[in-house]
């Protein structure tokens, strides 16, 4: 932020890291001419727990957990890329059965994910009605989730070969049951707000990132298909059999809140789609590869990257023949995301600003780690 800080004109405001909008603990130094926003500054770290560093004293199996407190409103996401990750090293690969569940159980987490963030991103700009919709269907989610592993919210859902268990009985009818109800209840968020005059006013034309802007950021996710591009690592660089399955690619046009906004829905009928290709075919076999019980990775290093709710979540892990990582590190996609606020937010107002940090879709445990 160049100039001073202080004269007649500017004003230097916290907004966080105790603040509603903010999402968690994240503190935004913002600068300010009257309502209008010149600069921010993002101040992280105040959840910061070492993940990365806890790893290289875990061995493999015993970090697996760690990984769900990071986005922890997506934990079965970051369990996958985890697995997927030490499964390249280990040269493995997780059974047919054990992949067409990890998909059901990823694109629910995406849909839970999505649902959370459309609730309390309405809440923000002041639309309380969908808050408790959105929690009222996410319950149903996170029902599954429960009934499989025993966790709502960190769920532990995977195993590095495979699955943690065996789905339970009727997961099938549960899963479906659950898509028939969503795609409706959809069309009724979208009613609520896709064509509300205050909705539009407060999103259409804010807080805009073109796909060079996204780029140039490395923003990923809804916010770079809102811009524009199709990029979704799930079709670029298909993994746990997505090549298999028939899904589109949302995108929008001016990369603006709105078009995030559209992107994010769209996605959630998409992730419908998909659980239900891959729960009508679920075949019979082992849940677990073959690999050892004591994982000893040849000596090397891997990356891996999924497609998770916020964009790319990639794990960089490298062994030194033990039976713990040399060093593992973390791509967060609200990480890197977060830092295109202050682009999106010059120029635009304060309540403008809420709207922005909202639409980014942040967790702080996975910002921080």
């Amino acid at each position: 932020m160049a100039g001073t800080f202080l004269d007649s004109t500017e004003l230097v405001l916290n907004m966080g890291p105790q603040h509603p909008s903010t999402h968690g603990v994240l503190r935004v130094i913002v600068k300010l001419d009257g309502e209008r926003v010149l600069g921010t500054e993002s101040v992280i770290g105040y959840l910061h727990r070492g993940v990365e560093k806890i790893a290289e004293n875990r061995t493999y199996t015993m970090f697996a957990p760690y990984v769900d407190r990071m986005d922890y409103v997506a934990a079965i996401s970051n369990g996958l890329g985890y697995c997927l990750a030490v499964e390249k090293l280990l040269n493995a690969e997780a059974t047919p059965r054990a992949q067409a569940v990890r998909v059901v159980l990823t694109e629910l987490n995406r849909i839970a994910s999505h649902l959370l963030w459309l609730g309390t991103h309405a809440l923000d700009i002041g639309a309380i009605t969908p808050l408790f919709y959105c929690m009222r269907e996410r319950e149903y989610a996170l029902n599954i989730f429960e009934k499989y592993c025993g966790a709502r919210l960190t769920t532990h859902a995977f195993r590095i070969g495979g699955l943690q268990y065996e789905t339970y009985e009727g997961f099938e009818k549960d899963t479906n049951d659950f898509c028939d109800m969503m795609l409706p209840k959809i069309d009724e968020y979208e009613e609520l707000l896709t064509g509300n005059r205050i909705w539009r006013e407060r999103m259409i034309g804010v807080g805009i990132l073109n796909t060079e802007d996204c780029k140039a950021y490395g923003v990923t996710g809804p916010m770079l298909r809102a811009a524009g591009c199709a990029w979704d690592i799930r079709k670029a660089l298909p993994y746990s059999g997505y090549e298999k399955y028939d899904f589109d690619i949302p995108t929008g046009e001016n990369g603006d809140t709105y078009d995030r906004y559209m992107v994010r829905m769209q996605e959630m009928r998409q992730s419908v789609r998909i659980v239900r290709q891959a729960v009508a075919d679920i075949p019979a076999g082992p849940i677990m590869a073959k690999v050892p019980k004591v994982l000893k990775p040849p000596v090397g290093e891997a990356y891996v990257s999924i497609e998770a709710p916020k964009g790319e979540l990639g794990y960089y892990i490298v062994s030194d023949g033990s039976t713990q990582p040399y060093r593992c590190r973390v791509r967060p996609p609200s990480f890197v995301n977060l830092q295109s606020l202050d682009k999106m937010a010059r120029g635009s107002l304060v309540a403008d600003l809420v709207a922005i940090i909202g639409t980014i879709d942040i967790v702080l445990g996975e910002v921080d780690r």
